[in-house]
């Protein structure tokens, strides 16, 4: 069962993920481009509530993933409307923050 807290936290981080997007998804710059995904993923990409770790993943699952997101073809509530606006070269560049 999420705690209340787990909510409040993850609410508070999707508002936080969707206002630095637009501005991150501008950037070639790998670090930035993962701002976003800290809010859920954690800094280091390696969840401590109830969002999957990505840290340690393949370049090709994390890129595959933000892709069929991007392109609808992995439902979501959220990644759909964060990857929407990634570029395949950003998202190749997003893949090498976390992605082994």
């Amino acid at each position: 069962m999420i705690e209340r807290t787990s909510v409040v936290a993850a609410l508070a981080a999707a508002a936080l993920m969707i206002s630095l997007s637009p501005a991150a998804a501008d950037s070639m710059d790998p670090l930035m481009l993962a701002n976003p995904c800290a809010g859920c993923h954690g800094t280091d990409g390696k969840s401590k509530g109830a969002m999957p770790t990505i840290n340690g993943k393949s370049k090709n699952f994390i890129a595959k993933a933000l892709r069929d997101f991007r392109d609808g073809k992995k439902p979501s509530t959220l990644m759909q409307r964060i990857a929407k606006g990634y570029t395949d070269a950003q998202i190749d560049a997003l893949a090498s923050v976390y992605g082994k």
